[in-house]
């Protein structure tokens, strides 16, 4: 089970450096905070989780602005950053994870078809937001379980990086 391996990781190298995390999800709902919070000693590192489902959720609680929910959607790179930067500000994290996008199997477009996913890192030295294209042919709990691996990668390695 990759995915365990790499929230164990995460968590080992968060409580290694002294660090706290917390995640804004809404395509995930949820799987990300889980897949942290299932490693034992997760309390160290995990200061909270939101699953922000709805816009209005995603602005008034995270701070995404109105005019980026309107100009590029709440299925955005855009979006995906401010979400990252929201969980971070509200929670008082050291990293916060986001994860966006359109899991399926409707709601696609040919722009941003089925699988199209954001995830938004957010530290006190940058926040990024990264697009995944995990494709057709996978079901909606697979695009879901995907994106949140996916997403614990990409703090890992960003945490990696900044050091």
């Amino acid at each position: 089970m990759e995915e365990k391996k790499t929230a164990y990781e995460l968590v080992e190298l968060l409580k290694k450096r002294g660090l706290k995390a917390s995640s804004a999800e809404s395509l995930t709902g949820g799987l990300v905070s889980k897949l942290i919070t299932d490693i034992s000693g997760a309390s160290q590192v995990f200061e909270c989780g939101v699953c922000s489902y709805s816009n209005r959720i995603k602005h008034e609680v995270l701070g995404v602005s109105r005019e980026t929910l309107e100009k590029f959607t709440e299925y955005s790179r855009e979006c995906a950053r401010e979400m990252a930067q929201g969980i971070r500000r509200l929670s008082g994290a050291d990293i916060g994870i986001a994860t966006t996008g359109i899991a399926g199997p409707s709601g696609g477009t040919d722009e941003k078809p089925v699988g199209t996913v954001y995830v938004g890192i957010s530290t006190k030295n940058d926040t990024k937001s990264f697009e995944l294209k995990l494709g057709a042919g996978l079901s909606r709990a697979e695009i879901r379980e995907r994106s949140a691996e996916q997403a614990l990668a990409l703090a890992l390695r960003t945490i990696l990086d900044e050091s």
